[in-house]
């Protein structure tokens, strides 16, 4: 006699029927389709079964006795549906209704109410092991592909966590480093020469640009783990861009680079968190300066946008290739330049921009025809944030 009985290990169905026959019959294609069964008879108890047995998947009849669910008996198994894919332990379970009904509107109901499948009695065995594997081989593949993003969220949590003890521990020494530096250039440990001072310069030029890359890091962290407060106060558009340029002119001079401003008769005032934007087009500058070979020419320039306004930050530099637009604003993200290895970038400056863009309820992007030619980094802004206190997420600013 030919055993039918399943591996202990086989997927495990849940069957939903008010009829024993049905059951039976259900069971018996089961064991030799090579899965195992458990059944239930009514609504409360298929609830009841899924929550404590969590099976591979549900096949239930639409007309069963719904007890306590609020429902008629005619909609019970629909119910029952909607609540095995509301719930977070179980919304991934395939369900398939098995019923004597031939109705579109049921077909409907049991679309909307989540269903995977259908199936009309009597059926055919075949059809229905067909249907069952091909649902058993979709959740398999959705339960790895969400057990492999939960791993990789462990793993971007492992390094941000990483990077803030690090950051952290960085932040006080350099802090020293700086303060024995301009102890040095004030001459209260001697005089120097022009040489030594030029090699100073530069190195407190350095450390400076290290200490501003930890406070992006550190106010990256702060605005992702927290709400913020938008110290929002009137702006003009060419005095925010003059005073920019200006805070920049001994950079320009030392790289050799050339800044202009355009600033529309339209550009309209606005409001907003001055010092958060003066960061953002610091970052925007800096990454320019940065990642060019030779001395780069900018152009600063601001207009109306809607009943907002526009700001863009362009160069002459080597570009940003097409399939790096989106992944720049990623912490982390950098482009590759072969033309300058040594480039120093956290990757940090465009994630800041982003989420204090963001933040106040506007978008960033960049536009750039390829290598070697230039690149326009674009911030458009309302002329006042909705809200003044905001949380960032990945869809967006959202209201505290």
């Amino acid at each position: 006699m030919e055993n039918n009985t399943p591996p202990p290990n086989a997927p495990l169905i849940l069957v939903a029927d008010d009829v024993p026959a049905n059951v039976e019959l259900l069971f018996d294609q089961l064991h030799v389709l090579g899965f195992r069964a458990v059944a239930a008879s009514d609504g409360p108890t298929a609830l009841t079964a899924c929550f404590e047995h969590r099976p591979d998947l549900c096949i239930l009849d639409v007309s069963m006795p719904a007890g306590d669910l609020g429902v008629d008996d005619r909609s019970t198994g629909f119910e029952v549906c909607r609540r095995i894919k509301r719930d977070p332990r179980t919304k991934s379970i395939p369900v398939i209704f098995v019923t004597a009904l031939n109705d579109t509107t049921d077909r409907v109901k049991a679309i909307e109410a989540g269903g995977d499948d259908f199936l009309t009695k009597p059926h055919n065995r075949l059809v229905l092991g067909a249907r069952v594997r091909s649902l058993l081989k979709l959740k398999a593949a959705t339960d790895s592909l969400e057990d492999a993003l939960r791993k990789l969220r462990e793993v971007e949590k492992m390094r941000d966590d990483l990077m803030k003890m690090i950051v952290h521990d960085l932040k006080t020494p350099l802090t020293a480093v700086l303060a024995s530096i301009e102890m040095l250039m004030d001459g209260d440990l001697g005089e120097m020469n022009e040489e030594q001072r030029k090699m100073l310069g530069d190195a407190e030029g350095k450390a400076e640009d290290l200490l501003a890359l930890i406070g992006d890091l550190l106010e990256v962290s702060r605005i992702e783990e927290a709400s913020m407060t938008l110290d929002l106060q009137p702006i003009a558009p060419a005095a925010l861009l003059n005073e920019v340029v200006h805070e920049w002119n001994v950079r320009f001079q030392q790289e050799g680079a050339t800044a202009t401003i355009d600033v529309a008769d339209d550009a309209p005032v606005f409001e907003a968190d001055k010092a958060l934007l003066k960061r953002v087009l610091g970052n925007l500058v800096q990454n320019a300066l940065t990642h060019s070979a030779q001395a780069v020419t900018l152009q600063l320039s601001a207009r109306r946008d809607g009943d907002g306004i526009l700001f863009t930050v362009a160069d002459n530099g080597p570009g940003i290739p097409a399939e790096y637009h989106e992944v720049i604003f990623r912490k982390f993200e950098r482009v590759k330049n072969p033309t300058m290895p040594r480039t120093r970038s956290s990757g940090l400056g465009l994630a800041f921009c982003k989420l204090v863009v963001d933040a106040h309820g506007g978008h960033i992007w960049v536009q750039s025809a390829g290598e070697g030619k230039g690149s326009a980094f674009h911030f458009s802004l309302p002329a006042k944030p909705a809200h003044s206190q905001v949380r960032v997420t990945a869809g967006g600013a959202v209201p505290v």
